[in-house]
């Protein structure tokens, strides 16, 4: 598997945004929020994602495409533990909470630890 990040990945649709945080469940490890929502329609891939970093935190655009660049890259690092334990197909929103600039290695490992918890409640399920 390739570790990119394709626009055919990421999660553009109003539609399935809306539904994912209506029905969707979360998974937390401050200061990063997984929203995710089993996908009711075959996708070319089995996962599609969004970021998103609150205007109210972060008032000035760049510091929050920083952060967004940080999530994609740490996603885009890690996506393969989900990719190889799941069939199904699934929207995910990763969400930053806090309200400090954060450091690369922390939002890798918690990013990490998130598809890790995720992995593991699938698992469970199945």
């Amino acid at each position: 598997m390739k570790a990119t990040f394709g626009i055919k990945e990421r999660l553009k649709s109003k539609k399935e945004i809306e539904l994912l945080f209506s029905e969707g469940k979360s998974i937390a490890k401050y200061p990063i929020r997984l929203i995710y929502r089993e996908a009711t329609t075959e996708k070319n891939f089995t996962i599609q994602t969004a970021v998103s970093v609150s205007k109210r935190n972060f008032k000035k655009a760049p510091d929050r495409n920083r952060i967004k660049r940080l999530l994609r890259e740490s996603y885009r690092k890690n996506k393969y533990l989900v990719s190889k334990n799941t069939t199904h197909h699934f929207t995910f929103m990763f969400l930053y909470t806090g309200n400090k600039m954060p450091d690369s290695i922390i939002v890798e490992s918690k990013i990490k630890e998130i598809l890790q918890k995720f992995i593991s409640k699938e698992i469970e399920k199945q």
